[in-house]
């Protein structure tokens, strides 16, 4: 059986120092075999940078998934193209955006791939997100075991596409709300599922940020400079335990480590 560990949005670098203090206990404890955690808002303030990217890895991470913020920072858009496992969202336009939505990662004895997908409820204006998963799907030699990280808004959407891929990838885990669902299940035709995973970062804070700032942008309805909040911090998770032959998932365990 594969343990995949798939990690809620990380926020700022709080949030990145935690995950390296964390990530290798949960790493022995549950057996896990691979590490997949969303780093879109990694950076201070939000967005990716080379650094923060390089942080993640080095802390443990196999693969860094995007969602609205890859774009954010300028100066990621050359590891974009150059980091097989720094994914962004696929249904951004191939023809004129940095980096790849699909990466196949070689564990030895198995191979896995890595899908990063965006809603369109309430985000972005981009690809139809169910025709992209099915051009995806199609990608000659892609292995049984296949994980996608669905970065949206919608819980409808969300559960849609989950129902939608059923039977056909290993496990959906949702992300960008930074909110966990309790939902983690396996769907009728073995795919594992979770709405939303969460955050890794600040608790005190609305999202990973000061809640008085948050508060004022709400009541002046101005523009405002996020700020991440302090520690402590919370590291949100999902567990998916995976045929390595079939790729059907036998197991969603979600967690929450502080």
């Amino acid at each position: 059986m594969l343990h995949i560990l798939c990690i809620g949005d990380v926020v700022g670098s709080v949030g990145c120092a935690f995950l390296r203090e964390r990530l290798p206990g949960i790493k022995r404890l549950k057996a896990v075999d691979l590490v997949i955690a969303n780093g879109e808002n990694s950076a201070d303030g939000n967005g990716i940078t080379p650094a923060s990217c390089r942080y993640l890895l080095d802390s443990g991470v196999d693969v860094i998934t995007g969602g609205n913020h890859s774009f954010r920072r300028r100066e990621i858009y050359d590891t974009l193209e150059d980091c097989e496992v720094l994914l962004r969202p696929a249904n951004y336009p191939q023809e004129t955006t940095p980096g790849r939505g699909l990466c196949v990662v070689d564990l030895g004895r198995v191979r896995v791939a890595v899908i990063n997908l965006m809603g369109t409820v309430f985000t972005e204006n981009l690809g139809d997100p169910f025709d992209t998963l099915e051009q995806l799907l199609a990608t000659p030699d892609l292995p049984p075991v296949r994980i996608v990280d669905l970065h949206a808004e919608a819980t409808g959407e969300k559960r849609a596409l989950g129902f939608f891929l059923d039977g056909r990838v290993s496990a959906l885990f949702g992300t960008h709300t930074h909110v966990p669902t309790a939902d983690a299940e396996i769907l009728p035709l073995g795919t594992g599922y979770i709405t939303d995973v969460g955050m890794t970062g600040p608790i005190q804070s609305v999202l990973g940020v000061k809640p008085e700032i948050i508060v004022k942008k709400l009541r002046e309805k101005l523009p405002v400079r996020f700020e991440n909040a302090p520690p402590p911090c919370r590291m949100d998770c999902v567990l998916f335990s995976v045929d390595e032959k079939t790729g059907v998932c036998a197991e969603a365990e979600r967690f929450s480590v502080c």
